[in-house]
């Protein structure tokens, strides 16, 4: 979320159009195309945030800036020579952080949570304990994922969140 994504689309000598067909998970498909017989571009029903890389004549890669959950999906491009047709398929995931907090309940039991993370983060202690993490889902298809430390025999406890977009670690006594 809120990075750059480029999709390379290798071109080919001699290449009379290429196109972008794009059918995000939410909201109504769009595409790119470009004719070199025209050396004309169109764009249907694609936000601003989706465009072609490069001059689309050399190279038709595409670049989606500020990637959004609503950017997931499949994304197909297609180059024409006289050869055939070439398709090149990708499904975008969209990797949602988890928001990290490690806080004492009212038992004074540390407590380790990664909200709305896509998908579930891994919450594990230093030291071992029989905790079981509960997960929660959201409709945005984000998740949440609690533990609470349960062992009694330790001052200061530390947790660690793991997640395919980065690790999150914090001690805390309580």
């Amino acid at each position: 979320v809120g990075n750059s994504s480029v999709l390379i689309c290798s071109p080919k000598p001699n290449m009379t159009m290429a196109t972008w067909k794009i059918n995000p998970k939410v909201g109504g498909p769009c595409s790119l195309g470009y004719r070199a017989d025209q050396n004309k571009t169109d764009r249907t029903n694609c936000s601003d945030s989706i465009n072609w890389k490069f001059r689309p004549d050399r190279d038709p890669t595409l670049e989606i800036r500020q990637v959004g959950r609503a950017h997931e999906g499949n994304y197909t491009c297609e180059v024409v020579v006289a050869e055939g047709n070439f398709h090149t398929p990708y499904y975008l995931t969209v990797l949602v952080p988890p928001r990290p907090t490690l806080y004492c309940d009212d038992q004074g039991n540390p407590v380790c949570e990664a909200a709305s993370g896509k998908p579930a983060a891994q919450i594990s202690w230093v030291l071992e304990n029989n905790s079981t993490p509960k997960e929660e889902g959201h409709d945005d298809g984000t998740v949440t994922v609690l533990s609470k430390f349960t062992a009694y025999s330790t001052n200061v406890t530390t947790c660690i969140v793991s997640h395919l977009a980065g690790n999150w670690s914090k001690s805390i006594a309580c």
